[in-house]
């Protein structure tokens, strides 16, 4: 791998570090702040909300300039958003509500984030060949994956009595007179982790690729995204692999409150206990990344489509276990499964992005679906929970929906190939980017 690659690492990991802490921190302070039970899950969906809302936009960004100076100006952006936080009780001043005053800020923080991912994983296309596109990825995604552990783990550290009370005796320079609760001094030191980030990314290299002039009407830009949007799922490939990422993300999270719940009545764990099944589950994705980024090269990218059919299989059988000895295992072979499925897919999502479109624009559209998904299925679950059906059937639904939509996904690509190898055979076959197969 090229030296930029590894500061493209370092910066995210610094990054994803703090977004995931700076979750707990939010979800402190509207503890703090007494808020409604309820507004918790809000914040989630005011930081994503910002993907789909702006995807028109931050592709054509990330594309307007340098991916490192990109990188920067998202993580500044994050910066606002931990200070809009931080500020909250002087911004109530005017009248602003506490609880709305969180959200918001979580939601600047988001927009950063938006803004950040069409960078990051664009420029992985502008400074690496093809053919180390899945390995980059396998890193990057691992990587991610530890950030997000370590992140929780942060967060809650941070607010923790034996360390907040160390956190307060200290003198912050400029800002020691508005701290005054553990969530407050959270907010500082991961506002300096996205500091941190910022630095690290104006040491990652401009890769010499061409940028696009940054268009100033919005109308041209949405009439824009919504081009590279029917140009990336009319691609044979990039169909296939749109259609994969985005149903995975969206399954991924929804996942995410199904183990807590499952926990909670199959295992008899509390939340706190529960949670740490995320962190199991977390460790098998980077398993499975590693595995997918040493053994699954570009070209054989598809090939892992039926490794998605077995997760929905393995999903299922959470309904049978009852005991921790075997839960562990489990989350293991689930997050395993997903991270060996979602590398690649990743990787070739990205290659014919870059070929037909731009990285950035590619990624935003990527990040529109995804994101699009998640809100769409955790609505679906919140549904299900509030019809009161039990965690089984809802477990059982789940996997069953995972696996045929995988099903239904291989079949086209197996009918985009048939079709593919007859026009080629009758010599029709045209050699464009969009209709070649990637061999």
């Amino acid at each position: 791998m090229k030296r930029g690659f590894y500061t493209i690492m370092a910066a995210q990991f610094f990054s994803s570090l703090a977004d995931n802490a700076l979750l707990i921190a939010a979800i402190a302070l509207l503890m703090q702040l007494q808020g409604p039970a309820w507004m918790v899950p809000l914040l989630k969906f005011f930081f994503t909300v910002s993907y789909v809302a702006l995807a028109p936009f931050v592709g054509a960004f990330a594309d307007s300039m340098p991916k490192g100076r990109v990188m920067f100006i998202a993580n500044a952006v994050k910066v606002a958003g931990c200070a809009t936080m931080f500020f909250w009780e002087q911004l109530t001043v005017t009248g602003m509500s506490p609880y709305l005053t969180v959200l918001a800020a979580y939601a600047v923080a988001g927009l950063g984030a938006a803004a950040y991912s069409p960078a990051k994983y664009g420029i992985l296309t502008e400074l690496l060949p093809p053919q180390q596109l899945v390995a980059a990825n396998g890193w990057i995604e691992g990587l991610t994956v530890g950030s997000i552990v370590l992140g929780t783990v942060l967060g809650g550290a941070l607010i923790s009595p034996a360390v907040s009370s160390k956190l307060l005796a200290f003198d912050f320079p400029l800002v020691d007179t508005f701290v005054d609760t553990a969530a407050e001094a959270a907010i500082v030191v991961i506002a300096l982790a996205y500091v941190v980030a910022a630095i690290v990314n104006l040491f990652i290299p401009d890769t010499g690729v061409d940028h696009h002039v940054l268009k100033r009407n919005p109308l041209y830009l949405l009439h824009d995204f919504q081009h590279v949007f029917r140009l990336l799922w009319r691609d044979k490939l990039g169909q296939i692999s749109l259609a994969t990422t985005t149903l995975f993300w969206g399954a991924g999270a929804t996942l995410q409150f199904i183990v807590l719940n499952w926990a909670d009545v199959a295992l008899g764990m509390p939340l706190a206990k529960a949670s740490m099944l995320q962190g199991v589950v977390a460790v098998g994705i980077a398993i499975g990344a590693i595995a997918a980024a040493r053994y699954i090269p570009l070209a054989k990218s598809v090939n892992v489509v039926p490794v998605g059919i077995a997760m929905g299989v393995v999903v299922i059988s959470m309904d049978f276990v009852h005991g921790l000895w075997l839960a562990i295992p489990l989350m293991i072979v689930i997050g395993g499964l997903a991270g060996f499925f979602v590398v690649p897919m990743n990787a070739l999502l990205q290659h014919r992005g870059h070929i037909l479109m731009g990285a950035g624009h590619s990624i935003a559209v990527q990040n529109f679906n995804e994101n699009l998904s998640i809100l769409v299925m955790l609505a679906v679950y919140a549904l299900l929970i509030k019809l009161d059906l039990p965690i089984r059937f809802i477990i059982a639904i789940f996997g069953l929906f995972v696996s045929l939509s995988m099903v239904l996904v291989y079949r086209r690509h197996q009918h985009n190939q048939r079709q593919a190898d007859s026009l080629h055979l009758i010599g029709m076959e045209k050699a464009s980017p969009r209709d070649t197969p990637l061999h």
